[in-house]
Formats: C-alpha cells, structure tokens, sequence
C-alpha cells in the first residue's frame, strides 16, 4: 500500500504492434463483419494474410486461446491486451483446420510463431481468412497510430503505435 502511495507513478508507455502476418493491410473499417467495422470489441487494423502462419504482434504474455484455436488474446509487456482473430466467422470451424503452437500463460517474442492454419479450408469453409487485431481494453489507451502499409511481413513491419498506461 505504502508503494501505491508513495511510489514513482509509473508513465505512459508506447507500443509499436506489428504484423501478425504476410499480407496486405486492411483498415478495421474494410472488415465484412460489422463486429469488427464498426469497433465494437475496440481499435485496431486487419491483415487479409497470404499464408496461414500468425505471429506474435508484439512481446508479451499469451492470455487466451480460444478452444475452437480461431482466435487468440496477448498482453504486451507495456500493458496493451490485443485479441487476434484468424478469419471471419471461423469459430464454426470448431478447431479444424487450425493449429496452435503456444498456450495460455506462454511468454512470446515479437514474431514468435502462435498458430497455423489451413488457408483453403478456412476459405471454403469460412466467410474470410481477413485477421482483424483488435485493442480490446479502451481504457488502457491514450491515443494511437496507424500506418496503412500495403505489404506487411510478419512480426517485422509495424502497423500501429499505441500509448498505453501502465497497468
């Protein structure tokens, strides 16, 4: 208690996101599924990948996997919670199709491999392989950027700068 108050405060810190994936960016309002067009689940940009190999935007702790292994959710060391989405309307794949290469708790690095999955399944199948990167948390962010790279190569080329506050 006696930190809380008479500690240092801790200030603001900015984190530069990267590219989940090799791809072609997509501005989170291009989305087809209004979910993630109109930001309800919060800010962010999209990536239509031109493989089924995501990484790890950022560094960070894994804090979710979804089981149908579609979707999963990261907390950079700076405090930004990021959902990444593989595709749209892919939970009904219940899993096929996907495989996930961390888990729950895992530390990952910028770039680390998190999930690979069948492009041509998750096309015929699904509604879109477009990978929404959502900061799910608003109330953890002060302001943000974002750079509309076309060519975006996975875990390499940055895409959003966030100021986060310290959690």
């Amino acid at each position: 208690m006696l930190k809380k108050l008479f500690g240092k405060k801790s200030e603001p810190k900015d984190v530069q996101v990267f590219s989940p994936a090799n791809g072609t960016f997509v501005d989170l309002t291009e989305v087809p599924d209004p979910t993630f067009s109109e930001k309800m689940m919060g800010e962010g940009f999209a990536v239509d990948p031109a493989e089924g190999k995501i990484v790890s935007p950022v560094k960070g702790k894994v804090t979710q996997v979804f089981p149908t292994k579609h979707a999963l959710g990261i907390r950079s060391d700076e405090g930004l919670d990021l959902l990444i989405h593989i595709g749209l309307e892919t939970v009904s794949l219940n899993g096929e199709g996907f495989e996930v290469h961390t888990s729950e708790g895992s530390s990952v690095n910028q770039g680390d491999v998190l999930v690979e999955f069948d492009m041509d399944k998750v096309n015929q199948d699904a509604k879109s392989t477009i990978t929404p990167v959502v900061f799910t948390e608003a109330d953890q962010i002060n302001s943000h950027s974002i750079e509309s790279v076309q060519d975006l190569s996975a875990g390499e080329t940055p895409v959003a700068t966030v100021n986060v506050n310290p959690s």
